[in-house]
């Protein structure tokens, strides 16, 4: 059931994005059909578009002005940007940026604030009064520690185990929310719920809170560094609660910028970078020359995620 304060957002989001605006700027159809509009992600997470600024042709635009007038078919506009991408050239993807509203787990919140290239306003636990939602893993994405990297998941624990663990985290977030109000003793107004006692401020009661609890911001990026985020965010070895955000971004990413992210598909996502030896290993196995990784230069793990990246098995 939706809170007061969800219903006040929305409805004044509703406002804004009814609103008409004529403007010389450019503009992406198939972004403005999205803008404003929520994706829900995990149980009660979100993410919006709410504004950008820029497209493809900015990029283009940008790059050219260092040489001048330059060419204007859509092929060689198409060219220009995979040769950016390609060759690292990223001061004219910076030309655009974009501005999203996320609502997502404190603990999420915690590892996507890493990215210390976008300009973030989060909401305040000391002004006002979080809501009663905390994120709760569906039994599927519960698993053991990974045995051979530390910074994941491993197999998936038994059922009887993930039921234990799901209560555990229910039990403790109720709890820990109970306190929290207590401690307040505020209603939503500010008004006292016992008179009797005075209550502590809420930059104090905050800190009983769970790290699984709901957090908002407003988080505004350039094109680059989205691409950055989305490159690590999006991967297969990253953690699934920031993931399905970075997968939803990736769908926003193509709806604003096709041809930067075809290039992006490209050379990034689909594309792999070599060391200087990893390069001489694939000149050594086109000749025909015999390669292992004893005699390759590469430790075990690069010679495996060499292999892997090439599809073969050596």
């Amino acid at each position: 059931m939706e809170n007061e304060k969800t219903v006040s957002i929305e409805s004044e989001l509703a406002d804004v994005s009814n609103q008409q605006f004529t403007t010389k700027r450019a503009t992406v159809p198939a972004l403005e059909d999205i803008l404003y509009t929520p994706h829900k992600v995990l149980d009660h997470g979100f993410i919006r578009v709410v504004d950008y600024m820029g497209d493809d042709n900015a990029v283009v635009q940008a790059a050219r002005v260092s040489y001048g007038k330059g060419t204007k078919k859509v092929s060689q506009d198409r060219g220009l940007l995979r040769y950016l991408l390609r060759h690292r050239h990223t001061t004219p993807f910076e030309m655009c940026e974009i501005k999203f509203h996320i609502k997502l787990p404190i603990f999420i919140a915690r590892q996507w604030i890493r990215h210390r290239t976008a300009n973030v306003n989060e909401y305040s636990a000391r002004y006002s009064i979080l809501d009663k939602e905390f994120y709760l893993p569906s039994p599927e994405h519960l698993a053991a520690q990974s045995a051979t990297n530390k910074q994941c998941r491993g197999d998936t624990v038994t059922p009887e185990e993930a039921q234990k663990v799901l209560e555990i985290l229910k039990e403790d977030s109720e709890r820990c929310y109970a306190n929290y109000k207590y401690m307040l003793n505020q209603d939503e107004n500010g008004e006292p719920q016992d008179e009797t006692r005075a209550g502590v401020a809420r930059e104090l009661a905050r800190m009983n809170l769970n790290l699984n609890y709901y957090t908002q911001w407003y988080w505004k990026i350039d094109l680059h560094n989205l691409m950055h985020f989305v490159a690590l965010r999006a991967d297969s070895h990253a953690q699934y609660e920031i993931r399905v955000y970075a997968e939803i971004m990736k769908e926003i990413l193509k709806r604003w910028v096709p041809n930067t992210y075809e290039a992006f598909q490209d050379y990034r996502e689909g594309g792999v970078n070599l060391s200087r030896i990893g390069l001489e290993i694939v000149q050594k196995l086109i000749r025909g020359e015999q390669v292992d990784q004893g005699n390759s230069g590469l430790s075990k793990r690069e010679w495996k995620e060499l292999m892997e990246s090439l599809g073969l098995d050596i």
